[in-house]
């Protein structure tokens, strides 16, 4: 067995390890895990775009959700010297797969402090650096409509001015959620959706759909503006501001 064959062996266990954890995760608690399997490399290239756009220049971004790892195997070797990865995920065992994935990723080898886990939730994250690009893989429509504010209110302070947001929602959620959910939940859904599409009006430079993953998605970029923010009022979904 050469080489070549012993590193694709290894890749092909390491996904079905975070395959199968990512079921089990999601048997734990599918709202807060968001799907039942890891984004796929499409759909991480996608989400990861506007650091490749703005290489080599050395950046802050931050990774929310990051779950097992998959959109953070791409963003390490796009990191160019100077810059540095915060990673918040909040489920501890996948953050502790985080933390070995970091301490033995080849590219970090000679500078291991170039990124950091944060076991905590976003709204929850304590420090004063702010973002050239947040990458989130919250699953947004799982959470209540308050929830979902304060998620994208903290994302909008965490970012620089002319920073971008890029997230990603899967296709056909809702048409699902109004055969089979609940009343209340599909109003729930219904609410979150509606909050999303007030700051995509506001802030959305794009969106691209992703077929190449399990369910497919879109993609969302929403940048912040570059004029200050000091008297902008944050958009609610019932159309006035806070």
């Amino acid at each position: 067995m050469n080489d070549r064959t012993t590193s694709h062996d290894r890749v092909l266990a390491q996904r079905n390890a975070e395959g199968w954890m990512f079921l089990i995760e999601a048997a734990r608690d599918l709202r807060t895990t968001g799907a039942i399997a890891p984004s796929s490399k499409a759909l991480a290239r996608v989400l990861t775009d506007p650091v490749r756009a703005q290489a080599p220049h050395p950046l802050a971004v931050l990774e929310a959700g990051a779950g097992t790892g998959p959109v953070t195997r791409t963003l390490i070797p796009q990191l160019s010297r100077g810059s540095r990865l915060d990673i918040v995920e909040a489920n501890p065992r996948f953050a502790a797969r985080l933390r070995h994935l970091v301490t033995t990723h080849p590219h970090l080898a000679a500078r291991p402090a170039q990124v950091n886990v944060h076991e905590t939730y976003v709204e929850q994250l304590d420090t004063d650096q702010r973002y050239d690009v947040i990458v989130s893989g919250l699953p947004l429509t799982n959470f209540t409509p308050a929830q979902v504010e304060r998620i994208m209110a903290r994302y909008m302070q965490l970012l620089h001015p002319g920073g971008t947001l890029t997230y990603f929602a899967y296709l056909g959620t809702r048409k699902a959620r109004a055969l089979t959910a609940s009343r209340a939940e599909a109003r729930r859904h219904a609410a979150v959706d509606e909050i999303m599409a007030t700051y995509q009006h506001t802030y959305a430079t794009g969106r691209w759909t992703v077929w190449a993953n399990v369910p497919p998605a879109y993609v969302w970029h929403l940048q912040r503006p570059l004029v200050a923010e000091t008297d902008r009022l944050v958009p609610r979904s019932d159309g006035a501001s806070r």
